[in-house]
């Protein structure tokens, strides 16, 4: 018969028992949960090169001015939006915003959506007229309204009703200046049938590029702006004028959300620039992201991205005479430990700012020459 505890042992042996309990791991119920403690992110911007370019008079670049606002406790989108407007209000930047390159028809249409990581919302205008900061009125639909994007005229009228000013004409002379050289060039043939008329708008442009009249980043246009605060907020933007000459109604990848510009706050953000049907087909953006999502770095995420535009870019027309894609596509990747890369098709460049600064420094390149048709 097992020996029977007095009052003063029981105590003893339970109390014991307690302690023992509590240092020890909880295997035979689950571990405990583990309380995992926020890691403090390095605050970084990153961009296009043009977002370390033009000033429009001012004293920062885009990626200054977005660093600057982050790392002084704005919202993160406010600081992307506040940055890319620099390059929409500057005539010296063809590309996007006012003084953007027009399309066939000698009018500038303006596209752009952001992405806001924390919020999960997110909201973007498509041929939009009239407004130099088309990045403003994407932000006003992600804030105002339960739609992602908006078009035309419906764009425009919005824009008014939200105490933006519509302008007649968005062109500068430089803009109209290569327009009208553009027109001259292609007048003479006539349009002779559908086909020779879309080989003659495509050849003139590049002919422009080859002569130095249009800078060969700016042909496609745009700007993509990403960034992450010391919490690990994580938001982006893009903002473009479009292709140059592009059909009067034409949107490409830019306010498109998993092309031009996607993101999920708890893995990253990438953005687009160069041919927007090529990344539009491959919905790109939204494809690096879910590459970072499985492990992947902001790099090879990307690189993966080149890899299937050039493995399905078949049409003779978009290739040049080594086989390879004749056409320029960047992309600016960004992952939530602040991890960041550019890559393209082509050598590039892509700017980024940190507390050391802004630096404008070499994509990785999937092929070492610019294209050659």
């Amino acid at each position: 018969m097992s020996k029977r505890l007095n009052r003063r042992e029981f105590v003893r042996a339970t109390t014991a028992a307690g302690i023992a309990a509590a240092a020890t791991p909880r295997t035979l119920f689950g571990q405990a949960p583990t309380v995992m403690t926020p890691k403090s992110v390095q605050p970084v911007v990153i961009s296009a090169a043009n977002g370390n370019k033009v000033k429009n008079g001012g004293r920062q670049t885009c990626v200054e001015k977005a660093f600057e606002m982050v790392t002084h406790g704005s919202d993160v989108l406010d600081a992307l939006i506040a940055g890319v407007n620099i390059v929409e209000l500057d005539p010296l930047d063809d590309s996007v915003g006012y003084g953007g390159l027009p399309n066939a028809e000698g009018v500038v249409q303006l596209d752009s959506c952001c992405m806001h990581g924390p919020r999960k919302r997110a909201g973007g205008v498509a041929c939009l007229e009239g407004v130099r900061t088309p990045s403003k009125i994407a932000q006003l639909v992600m804030d105002t309204t339960d739609h992602h994007l908006l078009v035309g005229k419906g764009a425009q009228d919005f824009a008014r009703n939200m105490g933006f000013k519509i302008e007649d004409d968005l062109n500068t002379e430089n803009s109209r200046n290569k327009w009208l050289e553009w027109k001259r060039r292609i007048d003479p043939l006539h349009y002779l049938d559908p086909k020779k008329r879309s080989e003659a708008f495509h050849e003139v442009a590049l002919q422009m590029v080859r002569e130095g009249l249009i800078d060969p980043d700016h042909l496609w246009g745009t700007i993509n702006c990403d960034g992450i605060n010391a919490k690990g907020e994580i938001c982006g933007v893009t903002t473009t004028s479009g292709l140059a000459w592009k059909i009067d109604g034409r949107v490409g990848d830019s306010p498109i959300l998993g092309a031009g510009l996607y993101v999920d706050g708890e893995v990253g953000a990438a953005g687009s620039t160069g041919r927007g049907e090529a990344n539009l087909y491959h919905l790109c953006s939204f494809f690096i992201v879910e590459e970072m999502r499985r492990g992947a770095h902001p790099k090879d995420a990307g690189m993966a991205a080149l890899k299937r535009v050039a493995k399905n870019t078949i049409e003779k027309r978009l290739l040049d005479e080594k086989g390879q894609p004749n056409f320029g596509l960047n992309f600016y990747v960004l992952n939530a430990k602040g991890e960041h890369a550019g890559v393209s098709m082509t050598p590039s460049k892509y700017a980024f700012c940190t507390e050391k600064g802004p630096q404008t420094v070499d994509t990785e390149a999937m092929y070492p020459d610019r294209p050659t048709a």
